[in-house]
This record gives structure tokens, C-alpha cells and sequence, in this order.
């Protein structure tokens, strides 16, 4: 048995290799330094002081990097997590206060708990239930609401609400608090900031080489910055209106115990914290699985569970909000040729860096390049390509899309979320509740059975073969038993009608049911009730029940069995 120590000590750290140190150290110097304006800009979208969002990129990431299942995932704060946390705490304390801010870090604890329990309980598969077009329809209405909350920081007009009603209302009350330099900065910063994300080919690779335009691109963000810094400090915009963060706190977060609630506020918190865990894991497992895919390494949902909770956890004790895998961030990590989780502990230097040295140097920044920044980066989220393609291909997704991102807008967060997911459940009961069953035939010289309406098939006047293309329980019964009632009155000459069970794999008591009453039925009318292709755990179901002791025909173990039995009687 390995020793405590050694069972401490992650398999990646076991096995790691010199070699890929030079390109981890420069990964995690060009994702931390990238992401010091992302991360002030998503403390303050979750209602935090500035200095929070580098807080919660240092010990979640830390305990990731350590435990987490992906090598290469860029752990921190991100902005799906930044606007569900300062939704779920709008009712019960003021942003930014001391309150507040020991609210989030119960929040982070709290998700981080629910997380680890569920790797613990091995509950990696639910990710299977959340269907595509709830994830994206969610994203891309939480990304809209996350755009027009950032106006505030663009305009200086007092936004505040909690869904899309809420803040442009807001925004008609207050319009006349409109601060014109603050709008100015604000929208040149946006404009210049989608124009180096979506036009770099025109702005960049026109002149520059491949290379040298990518690292443009991504490092552009970080010059607009300092060119803000300075203009900031030269022009005065502190003295002229202009809303800046002023100085960040100098030091490493501390241990803190988070806000203790008393037992109705921590019912009320823990639908919130239940849903956010659960987008949580969705979106950084799509993350980590994808990256471990186009890597030939595997992934392991419930260690990304467990990963995710303990991070999150040990960050509800070190001044953190709840934390998830960023898209953007990952993409840079793996893109600057980041090969183990050496580059977060990189990441994380440059943060404390950011701590102790440049606290000061960031004062003059305007929120409204944080607003900006924000703003630019979350256009990619919305995402209509995905309900263009099930719109096309799936109309009951694309429902649920709508669903999730309507109800996300009108509603918020954690209401669109749910009825989201209701559609989705809707939509899968309901497909459940219309099984295809096909009248099928013989393909002339083989023992394989085709439906008729697609197939050039061979019928026989006596038989009636009907293949069921789902599973039987209390929601397709009843219309299991009409079609087969219609089909036989379709063919009235047939009186041995065949039941193919090869796609049943569970009949459950209503099903049962079901079958009993149609085999009595069929014999009311002179005709025999057949099964063929019964899978073994499904007859170890009902091989003692009446579906089987009372049946008027007889079980066969293929179609092919069953036609050579029964065509010439």
C-alpha cells in the first residue's frame, strides 16, 4: 500500500518531465497576466470589490492544479459564475459589503460541497441530462444579461435587476445620470476590443505574420490596459467624473471563515448553489473532456467533480467566489503550450505578483475598460449556431434552447434555468410517450425484417409483424396498444400478429399490463399474440408473469424463428 505521502502527491507530479517545464513556465506567464484585467472585471460583475477576482485565482487554482482531472484546464473566475453569484446574493445583502463578501465565499463553499459529494457519490453522469440546447440556450441568455449589465461601467447609469425587464427599465429611470466621458472611454474600448477579437485578420494578419498576429491579438488587451492607466493618470478622469478602482488591498487572501446564515437563508441558498453547481460541472467538463480528447488522455468525470468541489471549497476559506474551468482561459493555456498543471501553479505566481507588487499601478484603471473587457469577451457566448443546427435538425432541442434562453432574459438565472431543463424533460418524455412502431416485412432471400414503408420487403397475408422501437413503461403504453389495435385492423386477414421486442430492453408494470390486456383482446378476435427477439434481462422480468403464462401464441427466439413457424398455418 503507497504511503500518505505518496497518495498525496498527484500522478502528473509523479511523472512529470523537465522537458515540458520551459513551455508550462511560459504558459502560465502569458494565462496570468492576460487574465488580471478578466479577473478584476468578474469580481466586480459578481458584486465584489476588484481585488476578489484575483483572490479567487490563486488557492482554487492551486487545489485544482493539484487534484483537478485535467492537465491543461484553466481553473478561475468566469463570468457564467460571477453574474449567478451576485443574483443569488442580490436578496440578502448590499454588493461589495462586508456581508456580501462573506456571502460569496459561503456560496463557493456551498457549490464546492455539492460538487464533492456528487464525485464522491459517483454522480458523473447526470452531465448526460442536461441536453445541448439547455446548456447553450442558458449560456448565451446569461451572456446577454451579463452584456447589459456591464453598461453601468460604460454609462455611470445605476443598472441594477436581475433580468433583462429589470435593467433596462433601470436604465430608462436613471438615463439622466449618463456620465458622456465615461460613455466615450467606455465605447472606445469596446469598439477597439471586438475589433482585435473578430477583425484580427484585417487588423493583424494583414501585416503581420501568423504568429506574430495571434500574440497581438491576445496581448492587446493588456496593452489597451496600461495605454488607459496612463491616459487615466495624465488626463485626470478620477477628478473629471470618471469611476475608477482605485487601490487594491497589497497581500495574499487570508483564511476567513465565510458568513455563518441561519437556517431559512441557507434553504434559500441552496437551490441557487445546487443550480450553479450543476452548470458548473457541465461547462467545465465539455472544457476538460475536449481538451483530454484532441490529447489522446482520459477523463474521468467524477475526479473532475471531486477537482471542482475541493477547490471551490478551499476557496470559500481564502476569500474566493465560486470558480469554474473559463473557455477562453483553457484555450490559451493549451494554445501557449501549456503540457501539465505546472502552468496554473505558474499562473498563480504571477497573481501573488499582482498582489504584492502592482496593487498601486492598477488604482487609476476605469471600470469602464473592465466593463469593456467583459463585454467584448462575452459575445462569444451567445451562441446561435447552435440553434441554427437544432433548429434544422432537432426542433425539440431548439425548443429547449428557446426555453432556457427566453426564460433566462425574462425571468433570470435560476428560473430559465429550470424551465429550460423542464422543456428538455418535457421533450424527452414526450418523444418516450410516441414510440415508432413499424409494420415490417422479410427482404426477399435473408432472415432480416425492414419496414414496409421503406423497404421492398415480403409480407405474408396470415402475419402481422410489428417491431416496437422503445422500451415499454406507463408513458407509451397506451400508445403501444393502439397502434397495434390500428395496424390489425389495417390488416384484418392476419391473425397471427408478431411482436419484434429486439429494441425493448425494460417493460415495466404498466407495460406488462398492457400486454395481458392486447393478448386478450387479439383472442376475442381470433388472433394469437406472438413475441420474437425478447432480450434475456427483459424475460427474466416477465418469464413468470402473465404476459408469458397467459400468452395465446409464443415466444421465438428470432423473427426468422418465428415467421418459419407460423406463415403457412
Amino acid at each position: 500500500m503507497p504511503s500518505i505521502t505518496a497518495r498525496l502527491i498527484p500522478a502528473w507530479l509523479h511523472q512529470y518531465q523537465l522537458s515540458a517545464l520551459p513551455t508550462d513556465v511560459v504558459a502560465g506567464l502569458v494565462v496570468g497576466v492576460l487574465v488580471i484585467p478578466q479577473s478584476l472585471g468578474y469580481a466586480v460583475l459578481a458584486g465584489l470589490p476588484p481585488v476578489y477576482g484575483l483572490y479567487a485565482a490563486i488557492v482554487p487554482v492551486l487545489v485544482y492544479a493539484w487534484i483537478g482531472s485535467s492537465n491543461v484546464q484553466a481553473v478561475g473566475p468566469v463570468a457564467i459564475t460571477a453574474i449567478m453569484t451576485a443574483s443569488s446574493l442580490h436578496p440578502y445583502a448590499t454588493e461589495g459589503s462586508q456581508q456580501y463578501i462573506l456571502m460569496a465565499s459561503l456560496l463557493s463553499l456551498m457549490v464546492g460541497t455539492m460538487l464533492w459529494l456528487a464525485g464522491r457519490l459517483k454522480l458523473g453522469w447526470i452531465m448526460q441530462f442536461i441536453s445541448r440546447g439547455v446548456s447553450a440556450g442558458f449560456i448565451s441568455g446569461a451572456a446577454v444579461l451579463i452584456f447589459v449589465s456591464q453598461l453601468k461601467y460604460l454609462t455611470a447609469i445605476p443598472i441594477a435587476g436581475n433580468n433583462l425587464i429589470g435593467y433596462l427599465s433601470s436604465m430608462q429611470m436613471y438615463a439622466r445620470q449618463l456620465h458622456p466621458l465615461t460613455l466615450v472611454i467606455g465605447v472606445i474600448a469596446f469598439a477597439l476590443l471586438v475589433a482585435n477579437r473578430y477583425g484580427s485578420t484585417w487588423l493583424w494578419k494583414s501585416w503581420l505574420s501568423a504568429s506574430y498576429a495571434k500574440w497581438a491579438e491576445r496581448l492587446f488587451p493588456l496593452i489597451l490596459l496600461g495605454i488607459a492607466i496612463v491616459l487615466s493618470i495624465s488626463l485626470h478622469w478620477t477628478t473629471n467624473g470618471v469611476a475608477t478602482i482605485g487601490s487594491i488591498p497589497q497581500g495574499l487572501p487570508t483564511f476567513t471563515l465565510p458568513y455563518v446564515p441561519d437556517f431559512d437563508e441557507a434553504l434559500n441558498l441552496l437551490p441557487s448553489a445546487g443550480l450553479m453547481a450543476l452548470i458548473i460541472f457541465v461547462s467545465s467538463s465539455s472544457v476538460a473532456s475536449n481538451y483530454a480528447r484532441l490529447r489522446g488522455e482520459a477523463f474521468n468525470a467524477n475526479s473532475e467533480l471531486t477537482g471542482l468541489g475541493l477547490a471551490n471549497m478551499a476557496g470559500g476559506f481564502f476569500q474566493s467566489f465560486t470558480v469554474a474551468g473559463g473557455f477562453s482561459r483553457t484555450a490559451i493555456n493549451a494554445d501557449s503550450g501549456a503540457k501539465t498543471p505546472v502552468a496554473s501553479l505558474v499562473t498563480v505566481l504571477v497573481m501573488i505578483a499582482a498582489l504584492i507588487a502592482f496593487g498601486n499601478v492598477l488604482a487609476p484603471l476605469p471600470y469602464a475598460l473592465l466593463g469593456a473587457t467583459i463585454m467584448a469577451s462575452i459575445i462569444g457566448l451567445i451562441d446561435m449556431v447552435t440553434l441554427k443546427s437544432a433548429w434544422q435538425r432537432d426542433r425539440l432541442d431548439a425548443a429547449s434552447f428557446l426555453a432556457a434562453f427566453i426564460g433566462v432574459l425574462i425571468f433570470g438565472l435560476n428560473t430559465g434555468l429550470v424551465i429550460g431543463l423542464m422543456v428538455s424533460f418535457a421533450s424527452l418524455i414526450w418523444q418516450s410517450s410516441k414510440p415508432h412502431v413499424a409494420v415490417v416485412g422479410q427482404l426477399a432471400g435473408t432472415g432480416h425484417f425492414r419496414n414496409i414503408n421503406r423497404h421492398d420487403v415480403v409480407t405474408f397475408s396470415n402475419l402481422l409483424m410489428l417491431r416496437i422501437d422503445e422500451s415499454l413503461f406507463f408513458g407509451n403504453s397506451e400508445s403501444v396498444h393502439r397502434r397495434v389495435i390500428q395496424a390489425t385492423q389495417q390488416y384484418p386477414e392476419a391473425h397471427e400478429v408478431i411482436l419484434i421486442m429486439s429494441a425493448v430492453n425494460h417493460i415495466d408494470l404498466t407495460g406488462q399490463e398492457m400486454l395481458i390486456s392486447l393478448n386478450q383482446e387479439l383472442l376475442n378476435q381470433n388472433k394469437h399474440l406472438n413475441f420474437s427477439f425478447i432480450k434475456g434481462p427483459v424475460m427474466d422480468i416477465i418469464e413468470h408473469t402473465p404476459v408469458i403464462t397467459t400468452l395465446s401464441g409464443q415466444v421465438y427466439l428470432s423473427t426468422m424463428d418465428a415467421v418459419n413457424a407460423l406463415k403457412d398455418v
